[in-house]
């Protein structure tokens, strides 16, 4: 397994809309194998794939907590294909997007339709975290960042702190 580097705003790669997977094989596996590592390193409670810079519709998502064996889930050609409601994601954050953190409206409930680790379809219908999590990472399979979903102001205000930063950097 191998430790990927982490994409971070503002690396247009971010914005690009993620290619279908053809086919679930051995590379697809190895990805899937390497974004946990990272994952799991950073910490992050998700990852998709577009933030590692690979250019394929994969997310992968942990929730069970520091405190629980980890159980990673995997979702393949992701899609959200029912949602209702709304709800508050109180500090979201992203590991693509650091040292900030916002409360973003997300869905409520969602019915996300993928296919697992091994190729075979499946059906998600859930509420909550794990509702905030799936739309957060399918978002960013489809070039979407949670800082566009918070109000103008906020997002400025972090587009400015990042543009210092990587002036100093620089």
């Amino acid at each position: 397994m191998t430790l990927l580097d982490i994409i971070t705003y503002p690396d247009k790669r971010l914005r690009r809309k993620a290619a279908p997977v053809e086919t679930v094989d051995d590379e697809v596996r190895q990805i899937i194998a390497d974004m946990a590592e990272t994952m799991y390193a950073a910490p992050g409670l998700g990852l998709a794939s577009v933030q590692v810079g690979i250019d394929k519709r994969i997310i992968i998502y942990d929730i069970s907590g520091p405190e629980d064996n980890p159980k990673l889930e995997v979702l393949i050609n992701p899609e959200i294909v029912e949602s209702e409601g709304t709800q508050l994601s109180e500090s979201e954050g992203c590991l693509s997007v650091p040292d900030f953190r916002s409360d973003v409206k997300r869905f409520e409930r969602v019915k996300v339709e993928a296919l697992d680790r091994d190729g075979r379809p499946i059906e998600i219908d859930t509420d909550g975290l794990h509702a905030i999590v799936l739309q957060h990472e399918i978002d960013h399979l489809n070039g979407v960042l949670f800082i566009d979903k918070i109000s103008a102001l906020k997002r400025e205000m972090y587009k400015r702190k990042v543009k210092k930063a990587l002036k100093k950097n620089s």
